[in-house]
């Protein structure tokens, strides 16, 4: 299904006005994720069961690709031959520039401006330079803690994965909460499983800057209506291409910029998929703890889903 180009820019910039919170928590820093209070966690806490816990992120990356055009690194530093006392060491060195497509990580508020304004109206050229992000910063938000929502596509519609380019619009979301079982909540954590990781492994990488299966823009009002706190997805979200003329990453703008909802960048969600679809049910405790990183735009992450 193609994702080419059908909302105009004026529309565009109508939905960031309709959609944006500014000014509304005295954090701002922190955007939505003030309305997680610790009510919520007890309430997301209660939703656990099983006590299956499945993590969601990607094998560090080192391999260069199609969808990995900068490859981390891993490297030892130490292999137990350095001179001193018992017991010997082994060491290593890890790096990466995770805003891409191969590391899952989380962003932050400070990842995204549009039209030069971050979040709540601060000029990005005053707020982030080259010591980092002075607002918006990852340690602001700390660690997240909520109910989680998958949305998986594919078994809504009985198929093992969406190609590249398929937009998933409001209908499909509210097919999928349906289906599924579940209602997408103020607070909640919504992450889209569009089936990536499976197509991937079964016909090999391609390059998601250009064609990848996400959020058309005209979901995010309901998103936004429902008072998400957090947003993710086996992709970074935003289907591509655009369906934006001149926005590259229409639904970053519209969460992040305009909504101020940290988003989770590739996840690997087949095993959630999995363990949902057993336990007939798909909400679970979500747990994410980035690095505290002071003027971090966002870190490298493993989230954590609890059943």
């Amino acid at each position: 299904m193609s994702a080419r180009p059908t909302v105009s820019r004026e529309e565009f910039d109508a939905l960031f006005e309709a959609v944006r919170t500014w000014g509304r928590w005295d954090r701002a820093d922190r955007g939505a994720w003030n309305r997680v209070t610790g009510d919520h966690v007890r309430r997301a806490v209660g939703v656990v069961r099983s006590g299956v816990v499945v993590p969601m992120a990607l094998p560090w990356n080192t391999r260069s690709g199609p969808d990995n055009r900068k490859p981390a690194l891993h490297h030892m530093t130490d292999l137990g031959d350095v001179e001193g006392p018992e017991p010997t060491t082994h060491k290593d060195f890890i790096a990466a520039d995770y805003h891409g497509k191969g590391v899952t990580h989380l962003d932050a508020l400070s990842h995204i401006a549009y039209a030069g304004l971050l979040y709540d109206g601060r000029p990005a050229r005053e707020n982030v330079d080259a010591a980092g992000a002075r607002f918006g910063a990852v340690a602001a938000l700390g660690p997240l803690v909520t109910r989680g929502v998958l949305l998986d596509l594919p078994a809504v519609l009985g198929v093992p994965w969406l190609e590249p380019g398929h937009p998933v619009r409001a209908g499909d979301v509210r097919a999928a909460e349906e289906a599924l079982g579940v209602t997408i909540g103020e607070g909640d954590a919504v992450l889209l499983r569009s089936g990536h990781v499976r197509r991937r492994a079964e016909l090999g990488a391609w390059d998601p800057a250009t064609a990848s299966a996400g959020f058309h823009v005209d979901a995010v009002p309901l998103l936004a209506e429902r008072g998400v706190a957090l947003l993710g997805g086996d992709g970074d979200s935003d289907v591509r291409p655009s369906p934006v003329e001149g926005v590259h990453s229409p639904v970053h703008a519209l969460a992040v910029a305009a909504m101020g909802v940290p988003l989770l960048d590739n996840l690997d969600l087949e095993a959630l998929a999995g363990a949902t679809a057993e336990a007939g049910r798909y909400e679970f405790l979500l747990v994410v703890a980035p690095l505290n990183v002071p003027g971090g735009t966002g870190s490298p992450v493993n989230p954590v889903a609890v059943l």
